[in-house]
């Protein structure tokens, strides 16, 4: 046995099978055991901080030779400053930061990678000046893919945000939440940064209205009411319909070189609400229930719709963007007659939006995805 280790038993006061001592040092010469006071085991522990240094097999070779496309960790939440309405607010936040792994290398340092992304993460969340979600995301990627040492890194980063607005008639304040998105990657070739937004709304189904009205208009007419009498009844009453409560989120992605261009997520989160039928509230009086029922039954909109508004919102609000600025806009609508859900979505880069629209319509044959524009950094 080698002397210079120190070796342990866990053992009790008393051996367990007969009140027998635990076993001592026979001589000088064999070293003193650390007695661990645990019941539960008596197997040899070698002591850490003597113990002889184990190979570090993650830095080994694999055994076949493939590179990962993303190694790291998921599930941080950590409180974080941002910068909304020229005030410094906090919020809960989740994080996932990724690296790429090369084909010479086994296994990330698990341990160590958490260690460095959490220290990069404090680093920029307790020093730095106010910051937006985006901003935030792309100093973490470019800290952690400077100390990890890889061709690129990857940061998301999704944080839950109130907003304090009034009741549309009684002007009543109430607090709605919304999710807050910031996405980054960092390559040698600079940093792209993605903003987004996710607020819910209400829309009020075209088609079913479209029937209501139809019959609407047969029992008027068949109760002797003339055609432009008809057409104004219709006009002064809103026509029925089924609704859904819309779920609408908006993403607009910054190539390299745009650092001066900054992206207000109040801005995206009007582009949002306006899309639907509706705004929704969580508190109201009975006025402002009446007000926001009546808006949606006047703006009809399927969930197709409401993913074109959204575009036509960034194209019109935000001509600052460059050709190169990719957008997607997604709506999910909650069905009430039906169990299932609906869902439409546009993504694409902002000049292929913009030649669609000038070209009449004409969509071209690929739309650039999101995970294409953030794997071209």
């Amino acid at each position: 046995m080698n002397n210079s280790a120190q070796v342990g038993y866990w053992a009790p006061t008393g051996d367990h099978r007969g009140g027998r001592p635990a076993p001592r040092a026979q001589d000088r010469n064999t070293p003193t055991p650390t007695v661990f006071p645990m019941p539960s085991s008596s197997h040899p522990v070698v002591s850490l901080d003597t113990a002889a240094a184990h190979p570090d097999v993650q830095a080994g070779r694999p055994a076949l030779a493939i590179g990962l496309s993303r190694v790291g960790i998921t599930g941080v939440r950590k409180v974080i400053r941002i910068s909304h309405n020229g005030l410094e607010q906090l919020y809960s936040a989740r994080i996932e930061c990724f690296v790429d792994l090369g084909p010479a290398q086994k296994g990330a340092h698990m341990s160590r990678f958490e260690e460095v992304v959490n220290e990069a993460i404090g680093e920029v969340v307790l020093g730095e000046a106010p910051l937006r979600a985006e901003t935030l995301a792309q100093h973490i990627a470019e800290l952690v893919r400077e100390r990890q040492q890889a061709r690129r890194a990857e940061v998301t980063i999704d944080a839950t945000y109130p907003e304090h607005k009034p009741a549309p008639v009684s002007g009543i304040l109430t607090q709605e939440l919304y999710e807050l998105h910031g996405s980054a990657v960092s390559s040698a070739a600079g940093t792209r940064r993605l903003v987004g937004v996710s607020a819910q709304g209400m829309t009020a189904c075209p088609c079913a209205q479209g029937f209501v009205e139809t019959g609407a208009r047969d029992r008027l007419a068949a109760e002797g009411f003339d055609p432009d009498t008809i057409d104004r009844i219709i006009d002064a009453v809103p026509v029925a319909t089924h609704n859904q409560r819309g779920l609408g989120t908006l993403l607009i992605g910054c190539p390299e070189g745009c650092e001066d261009v900054e992206l207000d997520a109040a801005v995206l989160l009007a582009i949002v609400e306006d899309s639907m039928s509706s705004e929704i509230y969580e508190l109201m009086k009975r006025s402002d229930e009446a007000a926001v029922v009546e808006k949606a039954h006047r703006r009809p909109r399927f969930v197709e719709d409401c993913v074109r508004e959204m575009i036509g919102g960034v194209l019109e609000r935000l001509p600052v963007l460059t050709d190169g600025a990719f957008v997607s806009a997604r709506q999910e609508n909650l069905e009430t007659i039906h169990q299932h859900n609906v869902v439409a979505e546009r993504f694409g880069l902002l000049g292929e939006l913009r030649r669609e629209v000038l070209n009449g319509g004409e969509s071209p044959a690929h739309h650039t995805s999101m995970r294409e524009w953030l794997d071209g950094a």
